[in-house]
């Protein structure tokens, strides 16, 4: 696995709570534009939830990972736009319901949350980012 090291406890920083400070890689990396939440119709889902919202755009950035013959155990990455920063329990409780089983006790990924005034969309609530390593890619360096 190209992900090989996540650091979560550093001297002189806090723990983090629910992601790595860092995530150490090798081989060739993906880039995944920011996934909302629209359906394969590009319905918008979950108008005014912010759970469901999650929920489906973290399933649309998976069927993206799943093509790149990855998966979540291969993100090192996340950058969450959200509305609402104040909200960020709920982003929180949905991603660990969709990682930890495929995580296990491995830490989440890398992350950063901004909050934004509007997404490309009235409806949006939050809009999800990823890099990704690509796992049986060597690196030439």
């Amino acid at each position: 696995m190209p992900a090989e090291e996540r650091l979560t406890e550093l001297p002189d920083l806090p723990t983090t709570p629910g992601y790595a400070h860092a995530v150490a890689v090798t081989g060739k990396l993906a880039f995944i534009s920011g996934q909302v939440a629209v359906d394969a119709k590009g319905c918008v889902v979950g108008v005014d939830d912010l759970g469901a919202q999650t929920r489906q755009a973290l399933g649309n950035l998976h069927h993206v990972i799943r093509n790149l013959g990855a998966d979540w155990s291969d993100v090192i990455k996340f950058t969450w736009y959200v509305l609402d920063a104040s909200e960020v329990q709920t982003i929180r409780d949905v991603r660990d319901e969709i990682l930890r089983p495929a995580l296990g006790e491995v830490p989440n990924p890398a992350s950063t949350l901004v909050q934004v005034a509007a997404l490309f969309g009235p409806d949006f609530l939050v809009e999800v980012e990823a890099v990704v390593a690509i796992p049986g890619e060597a690196s030439d360096v």
